[in-house]
């Protein structure tokens, strides 16, 4: 049998070595880790995050970080590392990028939401310039601006190994996302990037402009996030002549964007030529009912390949929302759709309500459920959707995780 790990007794001797005091939060984790009888066969990922706590917890701060990594420098059975909402700084992503040179196991590092800045993304980045072992990496609201995540993009120039990336919220500028997509072009591993929210001046699209060439060149992105790019319909129109060309892409996430219904036009069109897409967001966009026209359309005749799309908050009234309940009786490959945020009338609420109550929505795959009164359908908001839990999973299940979020369950380049 193999030896059982010792993390909590190895963590306590390396802080009295140092004279740091324990932090009661990494203690407790790898209490629970030691117990783990899966740690030894399976690996483990190690869940220090600072939030989802049901108490306050001491956060992670860089010296916390220096002890921490000491211990785990010999535990090859850690394959994953949630360090999501902690304090980190600058200092504490230069002992991370230290750890990542020197350790050959870890597959999932999550940093989401510390206080690292461009320093602490050169590091880290020029740390997975020789890292061969890391697939999924979160930097998530981590204000390394354009300039940390330059260092990214350069990095995914050599490294081979990065499956996932996420940037989401960085304050990336437009000089990146350039870089990022060149880098892109020659990539041949990432599967899915994560590149929401940046802060653009200029009203041009250029940085859609060149990740729609990402899209015909690439040979490997299957999962390309695009939210709040503040992207219209000339965006979205080069985005789908690269479309087009492409037959990788699962998953698009255009949420928060300023496409409306000429813009979905295009992607209706699309829609009734490509057989990769599975996924497609499209919440909060001005789409209303000629928009919702155009997917119902698709979606009906042509397309049989996508299962999940979102249309949440689009300005869509009844007309638009019985299409695209028609659409779904039509069509059975349509299984997942969140429609909440919407104008229901009368028959929008009954059109749903059947679907659901014969069965042809199952209660988890869409975000409304339907309810009576005085003989009368109405619709009720469940918590269900894309994303719906995609920055904050708390550790007491209020639903499934298929429930809250299809594309974990399509997408299979997840936590390990």
């Amino acid at each position: 049998t193999a030896v059982r790990p010792d993390l909590h007794l190895h963590y306590v001797q390396a802080c009295q070595k140092v004279g740091q005091p324990e932090n009661p939060l990494i203690a407790h984790v790898l209490q629970e880790a030691d117990e783990n009888d899966e740690i030894c066969t399976e690996g483990i990922t190690l869940k220090i995050a600072g939030n989802n706590h049901t108490v306050p917890v001491q956060r992670v701060k860089d010296d916390d970080l220096g002890v921490l990594a000491s211990v785990l420098c010999h535990a090859a059975f850690v394959k994953g590392l949630d360090l999501a909402y902690n304090v980190l700084t600058d200092a504490g992503a230069k002992t991370m990028a230290t750890f990542l040179e020197e350790n050959s196991s870890l597959r999932y590092l999550n940093l989401m939401f510390n206080d690292i800045g461009k320093r602490g993304a050169k590091l880290i980045a020029e740390a997975l310039n020789r890292n061969n072992s890391l697939v999924h990496m979160r930097m998530t609201g981590n204000k390394i601006g354009d300039v940390g995540g330059t260092f990214f993009a350069s990095m995914l120039q050599r490294n081979s190994t990065l499956e996932k990336l996420d940037l989401g919220d960085c304050d990336l500028g437009l000089d990146c996302l350039i870089a990022i997509a060149i880098s892109l072009i020659q990539n041949k591993t990432l599967r899915a990037i994560n590149l929401n929210r940046p802060l653009l001046r200029s009203q041009e699209e250029e940085s859609t402009v060149r990740i729609a060439q990402i899209l015909k060149n690439n040979p490997s992105l299957v999962e390309l996030h695009l939210s709040k790019h503040e992207m219209k319909n000339f965006g979205v129109e080069r985005l789908c002549e690269a479309l087009y060309e492409n037959s990788i892409l699962r998953y698009l996430d255009l949420s928060c964007n300023k496409i409306t219904a000429d813009g979905v036009k295009f992607l209706g069109e699309l829609l009734k030529h490509n057989q990769s897409l599975i996924i497609l967001d499209l919440n909060a966009n001005r789409i209303e009912d000629a928009g919702a026209t155009y997917l119902s359309e698709a979606l009906s005749v042509h397309n049989r390949t996508l299962q999940a799309l979102s249309v949440v908050n689009c300005s869509i009234t009844g007309k638009g929302l019985v299409a695209l309940s028609n659409a779904i009786k039509s069509n059975m490959i349509l299984s997942y759709i969140y429609v909440w945020g919407n104008t229901f009338d009368e028959d929008a609420c009954m059109s749903f309500s059947e679907l659901i109550q014969a069965g042809r929505l199952k209660p988890d795959c869409t975000d409304v459920t339907p309810y009576e009164v005085d003989g009368q359908a109405q619709l009720a908001e469940l918590s269900h959707g894309l994303q719906k839990e995609y920055y904050w999973t708390p550790r007491h299940r209020v639903v499934a995780d298929s429930a809250a979020n299809a594309s974990l369950a399509l997408v299979d380049v997840s936590e390990y």
